[in-house]
Protein backbone atom coordinates (compact mmCIF):
# COMPACT_ATOMS: atom_id res chain seq x y z
CA UNK A 1 0.00 0.00 0.00
CA UNK A 2 2.72 2.60 0.81
CA UNK A 3 4.41 1.74 -2.51
CA UNK A 4 1.16 2.30 -4.42
CA UNK A 5 0.58 5.62 -2.68
CA UNK A 6 4.14 6.67 -3.51
CA UNK A 7 3.65 5.72 -7.16
CA UNK A 8 0.38 7.65 -7.33
CA UNK A 9 2.00 10.71 -5.77
CA UNK A 10 4.85 10.62 -8.31
CA UNK A 11 2.34 10.22 -11.15
CA UNK A 12 0.37 13.20 -9.91
CA UNK A 13 3.52 15.33 -9.76
CA UNK A 14 4.48 14.30 -13.29
CA UNK A 15 1.01 15.16 -14.60
CA UNK A 16 1.05 18.55 -12.86
CA UNK A 17 4.52 19.30 -14.20
CA UNK A 18 3.46 18.29 -17.70
CA UNK A 19 0.37 20.47 -17.46
CA UNK A 20 2.49 23.38 -16.28
CA UNK A 21 4.90 22.97 -19.17
CA UNK A 22 2.04 22.69 -21.63
CA UNK A 23 0.43 25.80 -20.24
CA UNK A 24 3.70 27.80 -20.34
CA UNK A 25 4.66 26.62 -23.84
CA UNK A 26 3.98 29.06 -26.63
CA UNK A 27 1.22 27.91 -29.00
CA UNK A 28 2.10 27.25 -32.61
CA UNK A 29 1.11 30.35 -34.62
CA UNK A 30 3.21 29.70 -37.71
CA UNK A 31 0.09 29.19 -39.80
CA UNK A 32 -1.05 32.76 -39.04
CA UNK A 33 2.34 34.42 -39.12
CA UNK A 34 2.21 35.09 -35.40
CA UNK A 35 -1.33 36.47 -35.41
CA UNK A 36 -3.98 35.01 -33.07
CA UNK A 37 -5.28 31.63 -34.08
CA UNK A 38 -8.88 30.44 -33.88
CA UNK A 39 -7.95 28.54 -30.71
CA UNK A 40 -6.63 31.78 -29.20
CA UNK A 41 -9.85 33.60 -30.01
CA UNK A 42 -12.07 30.82 -28.65
CA UNK A 43 -10.00 30.56 -25.46
CA UNK A 44 -10.18 34.32 -24.91
CA UNK A 45 -13.96 34.32 -25.40
CA UNK A 46 -14.19 31.52 -22.83
CA UNK A 47 -12.22 33.71 -20.37
CA UNK A 48 -9.32 31.25 -20.40
CA UNK A 49 -5.69 32.29 -19.95
CA UNK A 50 -3.51 32.02 -23.05
CA UNK A 51 0.22 32.44 -23.51
CA UNK A 52 0.66 35.53 -25.68
CA UNK A 53 4.15 36.51 -24.52
CA UNK A 54 5.42 36.46 -28.13
CA UNK A 55 2.71 38.86 -29.27
CA UNK A 56 3.24 41.16 -26.30
CA UNK A 57 6.89 41.49 -27.26
CA UNK A 58 6.18 41.96 -30.97
CA UNK A 59 5.69 45.73 -30.87
CA UNK A 60 8.31 46.82 -33.41
CA UNK A 61 11.98 47.81 -33.33
CA UNK A 62 12.23 51.62 -33.53
CA UNK A 63 16.03 51.47 -33.24
CA UNK A 64 16.12 49.59 -36.54
CA UNK A 65 14.35 52.31 -38.49
CA UNK A 66 15.60 52.96 -42.00
CA UNK A 67 16.16 56.48 -43.30
CA UNK A 68 16.22 58.10 -46.73
CA UNK A 69 17.06 61.63 -47.75
CA UNK A 70 13.66 62.26 -49.31
CA UNK A 71 11.33 60.54 -46.82
CA UNK A 72 13.31 60.78 -43.61
CA UNK A 73 12.71 58.20 -40.89
CA UNK A 74 10.41 55.45 -42.08
CA UNK A 75 9.87 54.02 -38.61
CA UNK A 76 10.72 50.66 -37.18
CA UNK A 77 7.20 49.49 -36.44
CA UNK A 78 4.06 48.84 -38.44
CA UNK A 79 0.53 49.84 -37.52
CA UNK A 80 -0.22 46.37 -36.06
CA UNK A 81 2.95 46.68 -33.95
CA UNK A 82 1.77 50.04 -32.63
CA UNK A 83 -1.70 48.73 -31.84
CA UNK A 84 -0.22 45.76 -29.98
CA UNK A 85 1.88 48.15 -27.91
CA UNK A 86 -1.23 50.14 -27.06
CA UNK A 87 -3.23 47.05 -26.23
CA UNK A 88 -0.59 45.51 -24.00
CA UNK A 89 0.14 48.86 -22.32
CA UNK A 90 3.77 49.02 -23.42
CA UNK A 91 3.55 52.08 -25.69
CA UNK A 92 5.22 55.32 -24.66
CA UNK A 93 2.18 57.57 -24.30
CA UNK A 94 2.03 61.16 -23.06
CA UNK A 95 -1.22 62.93 -22.23
CA UNK A 96 -2.18 66.37 -20.98
CA UNK A 97 -4.27 64.74 -18.25
CA UNK A 98 -2.30 62.71 -15.70
CA UNK A 99 -5.17 60.79 -14.13
CA UNK A 100 -4.87 57.14 -13.04
CA UNK A 101 -6.23 55.73 -16.31
CA UNK A 102 -5.10 58.46 -18.71
CA UNK A 103 -2.43 56.32 -20.36
CA UNK A 104 -4.69 53.32 -21.00
CA UNK A 105 -5.73 53.58 -24.64
CA UNK A 106 -7.14 50.07 -25.14
CA UNK A 107 -8.68 47.93 -22.42
CA UNK A 108 -9.79 44.52 -23.65
CA UNK A 109 -10.33 42.83 -20.29
CA UNK A 110 -13.94 43.95 -19.82
CA UNK A 111 -15.84 41.36 -21.83
CA UNK A 112 -16.53 39.37 -18.68
CA UNK A 113 -18.14 42.50 -17.21
CA UNK A 114 -20.27 43.09 -20.32
CA UNK A 115 -21.42 39.46 -20.38
CA UNK A 116 -22.40 39.50 -16.70
CA UNK A 117 -24.08 42.90 -16.86
CA UNK A 118 -26.05 42.11 -20.00
CA UNK A 119 -26.70 38.50 -19.05
CA UNK A 120 -27.16 37.00 -15.61
CA UNK A 121 -27.33 40.36 -13.80
CA UNK A 122 -30.37 41.47 -15.81
CA UNK A 123 -31.96 38.03 -15.77
CA UNK A 124 -31.48 37.27 -12.09
CA UNK A 125 -32.29 40.84 -11.11
CA UNK A 126 -35.60 40.69 -12.95
CA UNK A 127 -36.45 37.34 -11.37
CA UNK A 128 -35.53 38.61 -7.90
CA UNK A 129 -37.67 41.74 -8.03
CA UNK A 130 -40.50 40.09 -9.94
CA UNK A 131 -40.48 37.10 -7.61
CA UNK A 132 -40.60 39.37 -4.55
CA UNK A 133 -43.64 41.22 -5.90
CA UNK A 134 -45.40 37.95 -6.70
CA UNK A 135 -44.61 36.55 -3.23
CA UNK A 136 -45.95 39.68 -1.55
CA UNK A 137 -49.14 39.56 -3.64
CA UNK A 138 -49.69 35.87 -2.83
CA UNK A 139 -49.09 36.51 0.87
CA UNK A 140 -51.69 39.28 0.82
CA UNK A 141 -54.23 37.06 -0.91
CA UNK A 142 -53.66 34.22 1.59
CA UNK A 143 -53.14 36.13 4.85
CA UNK A 144 -54.97 39.33 3.93
CA UNK A 145 -54.32 42.43 6.02
CA UNK A 146 -53.12 41.66 9.53
CA UNK A 147 -55.70 43.33 11.80
CA UNK A 148 -55.51 44.68 15.33
CA UNK A 149 -56.89 41.70 17.26
CA UNK A 150 -58.15 43.34 20.45
CA UNK A 151 -60.57 46.21 20.94
CA UNK A 152 -59.12 49.63 20.17
CA UNK A 153 -58.70 51.92 23.14
CA UNK A 154 -58.83 55.25 21.33
CA UNK A 155 -55.61 56.23 23.09
CA UNK A 156 -52.30 56.64 21.29
CA UNK A 157 -48.65 56.24 22.21
CA UNK A 158 -45.83 58.26 20.68
CA UNK A 159 -43.80 55.75 18.68
CA UNK A 160 -41.39 58.00 16.74
CA UNK A 161 -40.50 61.64 17.22
CA UNK A 162 -40.40 64.15 14.36
CA UNK A 163 -36.61 63.90 13.94
CA UNK A 164 -36.82 60.11 13.66
CA UNK A 165 -39.59 60.32 11.08
CA UNK A 166 -37.61 62.89 9.11
CA UNK A 167 -34.62 60.53 8.98
CA UNK A 168 -36.84 57.64 7.90
CA UNK A 169 -38.62 59.54 5.12
CA UNK A 170 -35.40 61.10 3.90
CA UNK A 171 -34.00 57.59 3.58
CA UNK A 172 -37.17 56.19 2.05
CA UNK A 173 -37.63 59.02 -0.46
CA UNK A 174 -34.01 59.02 -1.58
CA UNK A 175 -33.98 55.22 -1.85
CA UNK A 176 -37.08 55.21 -4.05
CA UNK A 177 -35.56 57.81 -6.37
CA UNK A 178 -32.27 55.96 -6.46
CA UNK A 179 -34.05 52.69 -7.10
CA UNK A 180 -36.10 54.01 -10.01
CA UNK A 181 -33.19 55.81 -11.67
CA UNK A 182 -30.89 52.86 -11.03
CA UNK A 183 -33.32 50.46 -12.69
CA UNK A 184 -33.55 52.82 -15.66
CA UNK A 185 -29.77 52.73 -15.98
CA UNK A 186 -29.63 48.95 -15.63
CA UNK A 187 -32.66 47.83 -17.63
CA UNK A 188 -33.36 50.91 -19.75
CA UNK A 189 -31.57 49.85 -22.91
CA UNK A 190 -33.41 46.52 -22.96
CA UNK A 191 -36.85 47.76 -21.92
CA UNK A 192 -37.24 51.46 -22.68
CA UNK A 193 -35.51 51.85 -26.05
CA UNK A 194 -37.97 49.46 -27.78
CA UNK A 195 -40.86 51.39 -26.18
CA UNK A 196 -39.76 55.03 -26.50
CA UNK A 197 -36.93 55.02 -29.01
CA UNK A 198 -33.28 56.06 -28.68
CA UNK A 199 -33.74 59.83 -28.45
CA UNK A 200 -36.41 59.72 -25.74
CA UNK A 201 -34.44 57.17 -23.77
CA UNK A 202 -31.33 59.34 -24.05
CA UNK A 203 -33.17 62.24 -22.40
CA UNK A 204 -34.56 59.98 -19.68
CA UNK A 205 -31.18 58.35 -19.07
CA UNK A 206 -29.34 61.67 -18.77
CA UNK A 207 -31.94 62.99 -16.31
CA UNK A 208 -31.83 59.73 -14.34
CA UNK A 209 -28.06 59.91 -14.06
CA UNK A 210 -28.23 63.48 -12.74
CA UNK A 211 -30.90 62.59 -10.18
CA UNK A 212 -29.09 59.41 -9.14
CA UNK A 213 -25.76 61.12 -8.58
CA UNK A 214 -27.18 64.00 -6.55
CA UNK A 215 -29.82 62.23 -4.48
CA UNK A 216 -27.16 59.76 -3.34
CA UNK A 217 -25.88 62.34 -0.84
CA UNK A 218 -29.29 62.50 0.85
CA UNK A 219 -29.30 58.71 1.11
CA UNK A 220 -25.89 58.67 2.78
CA UNK A 221 -26.95 61.40 5.23
CA UNK A 222 -30.15 59.51 6.08
CA UNK A 223 -28.17 56.32 6.71
CA UNK A 224 -26.10 58.14 9.31
CA UNK A 225 -29.19 59.64 10.94
CA UNK A 226 -31.14 56.42 11.37
CA UNK A 227 -28.04 54.62 12.60
CA UNK A 228 -27.56 57.22 15.32
CA UNK A 229 -31.27 57.24 16.21
CA UNK A 230 -31.92 53.51 16.36
CA UNK A 231 -28.77 51.45 16.69
CA UNK A 232 -29.18 51.10 20.46
CA UNK A 233 -32.70 49.68 19.96
CA UNK A 234 -31.64 47.21 17.27
CA UNK A 235 -29.02 45.22 19.16
CA UNK A 236 -29.99 41.51 19.25
CA UNK A 237 -31.34 40.01 22.48
CA UNK A 238 -33.18 36.91 23.72
CA UNK A 239 -36.61 38.21 22.82
CA UNK A 240 -35.62 38.05 19.16
CA UNK A 241 -35.26 34.27 19.33
CA UNK A 242 -38.76 33.87 20.77
CA UNK A 243 -40.13 36.21 18.13
CA UNK A 244 -38.47 34.23 15.33
CA UNK A 245 -39.70 30.89 16.69
CA UNK A 246 -43.30 32.15 16.49
CA UNK A 247 -42.74 33.86 13.16
CA UNK A 248 -43.69 37.16 14.70
CA UNK A 249 -47.34 36.14 14.64
CA UNK A 250 -47.43 37.16 10.99
CA UNK A 251 -48.65 33.74 9.89
CA UNK A 252 -51.33 33.56 12.56
CA UNK A 253 -51.60 33.22 16.32
CA UNK A 254 -50.68 35.75 18.98
CA UNK A 255 -47.87 38.21 18.47
CA UNK A 256 -44.80 37.38 20.60
CA UNK A 257 -43.45 39.99 23.04
CA UNK A 258 -41.03 42.51 21.54
CA UNK A 259 -39.22 45.67 22.51
CA UNK A 260 -39.26 48.88 20.43
CA UNK A 261 -38.06 46.88 17.42
CA UNK A 262 -38.81 43.20 16.91
CA UNK A 263 -36.52 40.70 15.19
CA UNK A 264 -38.04 41.34 11.78
CA UNK A 265 -37.53 45.09 12.09
CA UNK A 266 -33.98 44.53 13.31
CA UNK A 267 -33.31 42.47 10.21
CA UNK A 268 -34.58 45.36 8.07
CA UNK A 269 -32.48 47.86 10.04
CA UNK A 270 -29.22 45.97 9.70
CA UNK A 271 -29.93 45.13 6.07
CA UNK A 272 -30.34 48.83 5.34
CA UNK A 273 -27.26 49.83 7.34
CA UNK A 274 -24.90 47.13 6.04
CA UNK A 275 -26.15 46.79 2.47
CA UNK A 276 -26.88 50.50 2.20
CA UNK A 277 -23.41 51.29 3.51
CA UNK A 278 -21.87 48.95 0.96
CA UNK A 279 -23.95 50.51 -1.82
CA UNK A 280 -22.80 53.96 -0.69
CA UNK A 281 -19.14 52.93 -0.68
CA UNK A 282 -19.27 51.45 -4.18
CA UNK A 283 -21.34 54.42 -5.32
CA UNK A 284 -18.66 56.84 -4.12
CA UNK A 285 -16.11 54.82 -6.06
CA UNK A 286 -18.25 55.26 -9.18
CA UNK A 287 -18.84 58.96 -8.52
CA UNK A 288 -15.09 59.52 -8.35
CA UNK A 289 -13.75 57.16 -11.05
CA UNK A 290 -10.30 55.64 -10.52
CA UNK A 291 -9.83 57.59 -7.27
CA UNK A 292 -11.20 55.17 -4.65
CA UNK A 293 -10.05 51.61 -5.43
CA UNK A 294 -11.87 49.15 -3.19
CA UNK A 295 -11.61 45.67 -4.62
CA UNK A 296 -7.88 45.09 -5.03
CA UNK A 297 -7.19 45.67 -1.29
CA UNK A 298 -10.30 43.69 -0.38
CA UNK A 299 -9.23 40.76 -2.56
CA UNK A 300 -5.73 40.91 -1.06
CA UNK A 301 -7.16 40.73 2.46
CA UNK A 302 -9.40 37.79 1.55
CA UNK A 303 -6.40 36.01 0.03
CA UNK A 304 -4.37 36.59 3.20
CA UNK A 305 -7.06 34.83 5.23
CA UNK A 306 -7.34 32.04 2.67
CA UNK A 307 -11.03 32.69 2.03
CA UNK A 308 -10.99 31.65 -1.67
CA UNK A 309 -9.53 28.29 -0.66
CA UNK A 310 -12.54 27.60 1.53
CA UNK A 311 -14.58 27.31 -1.66
CA UNK A 312 -11.93 25.53 -3.71
CA UNK A 313 -11.06 28.69 -5.64
CA UNK A 314 -7.73 30.18 -6.65
CA UNK A 315 -6.58 33.45 -5.11
CA UNK A 316 -8.52 36.50 -6.19
CA UNK A 317 -6.70 39.09 -8.34
CA UNK A 318 -4.97 41.47 -5.93
CA UNK A 319 -3.67 43.73 -8.71
CA UNK A 320 -6.38 45.37 -10.79
CA UNK A 321 -6.32 47.98 -13.52
CA UNK A 322 -8.31 51.18 -12.86
CA UNK A 323 -10.93 50.02 -15.35
CA UNK A 324 -11.29 46.63 -13.68
CA UNK A 325 -11.87 48.40 -10.34
CA UNK A 326 -14.73 50.33 -11.92
CA UNK A 327 -16.20 47.18 -13.44
CA UNK A 328 -16.20 45.37 -10.09
CA UNK A 329 -17.64 48.44 -8.38
CA UNK A 330 -20.49 48.72 -10.90
CA UNK A 331 -21.41 45.04 -10.61
CA UNK A 332 -21.26 45.08 -6.81
CA UNK A 333 -23.28 48.30 -6.68
CA UNK A 334 -26.00 46.80 -8.88
CA UNK A 335 -26.14 43.37 -7.17
CA UNK A 336 -26.34 44.71 -3.61
CA UNK A 337 -28.88 47.34 -4.67
CA UNK A 338 -31.13 44.68 -6.20
CA UNK A 339 -30.97 42.58 -3.02
CA UNK A 340 -31.76 45.56 -0.78
CA UNK A 341 -34.61 46.61 -3.10
CA UNK A 342 -36.21 43.18 -2.73
CA UNK A 343 -35.97 43.46 1.07
CA UNK A 344 -37.41 46.97 1.08
CA UNK A 345 -40.35 45.90 -1.10
CA UNK A 346 -41.37 43.45 1.63
CA UNK A 347 -40.86 46.17 4.26
CA UNK A 348 -43.05 48.62 2.33
CA UNK A 349 -45.80 46.01 2.10
CA UNK A 350 -45.86 45.29 5.84
CA UNK A 351 -45.64 48.97 6.74
CA UNK A 352 -48.55 49.98 4.50
CA UNK A 353 -51.33 47.64 3.33
CA UNK A 354 -50.00 44.52 5.03
CA UNK A 355 -50.67 45.43 8.66
CA UNK A 356 -53.35 47.60 10.22
CA UNK A 357 -51.95 50.47 12.26
CA UNK A 358 -48.35 50.02 11.10
CA UNK A 359 -48.24 53.09 8.86
CA UNK A 360 -49.24 55.41 11.71
CA UNK A 361 -45.87 54.84 13.35
CA UNK A 362 -44.12 56.75 10.55
CA UNK A 363 -47.14 58.76 9.42
CA UNK A 364 -48.11 60.76 12.49
CA UNK A 365 -45.72 59.11 14.92
CA UNK A 366 -48.67 58.13 17.15
CA UNK A 367 -49.92 54.52 17.26
CA UNK A 368 -53.03 52.96 18.71
CA UNK A 369 -52.30 51.69 22.21
CA UNK A 370 -53.81 48.27 21.49
CA UNK A 371 -51.62 47.90 18.39
CA UNK A 372 -48.55 48.77 20.42
CA UNK A 373 -49.44 46.25 23.15
CA UNK A 374 -49.96 43.49 20.60
CA UNK A 375 -46.77 44.06 18.58
CA UNK A 376 -44.36 45.67 21.08
CA UNK A 377 -45.63 44.73 24.52
CA UNK A 378 -42.24 44.94 26.23
CA UNK A 379 -41.67 48.43 24.83
CA UNK A 380 -45.13 49.56 26.05
CA UNK A 381 -44.37 48.22 29.53
CA UNK A 382 -41.07 50.09 29.53
CA UNK A 383 -42.72 53.35 28.42
CA UNK A 384 -45.52 52.95 30.99
CA UNK A 385 -42.99 52.36 33.75
CA UNK A 386 -41.09 55.52 32.82
CA UNK A 387 -44.26 57.60 32.83
CA UNK A 388 -45.33 56.19 36.20
CA UNK A 389 -41.95 56.75 37.84
CA UNK A 390 -41.89 59.93 39.97
CA UNK A 391 -39.77 62.74 38.64
CA UNK A 392 -36.37 63.11 40.25
CA UNK A 393 -36.58 65.32 43.32
CA UNK A 394 -40.38 65.29 43.45
CA UNK A 395 -42.05 63.55 46.39
CA UNK A 396 -45.28 61.65 45.95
Amino acid sequence: MPLIRYALAVLALVLLATAGVAQDALPDRTSTGGAPTLDDIMARQAQQAINDADRRANTGLPEGAATTEQLGTRGGSSDPDSWRALRFDSADITTQYNGPAAGVMIQDQGMWWVEIREGILLTWGAWLLGGTLVAVALFYLIRERIPIDGPKTGRTITRFKAAERFGHWLLAGSFILLGITGLISLFGRKVMIPLFGHESFSTIAIASKWVHNNVSWAFILALVLIFVFWVVHNLPDRTDLKWLVKGGGIFGGSHPPAKKFNAGQKFIFWSVILLGGSISASGLSLLFPFELPMFAPTFATLNDFGVPGWFGMADLPATLTPHAEMQYAQLWHAIVSLVLTAIILAHIYIGSVGMEGAYDAMGSGEVEEQWAREHHSLWVEEMTAKEAAPREGVKV
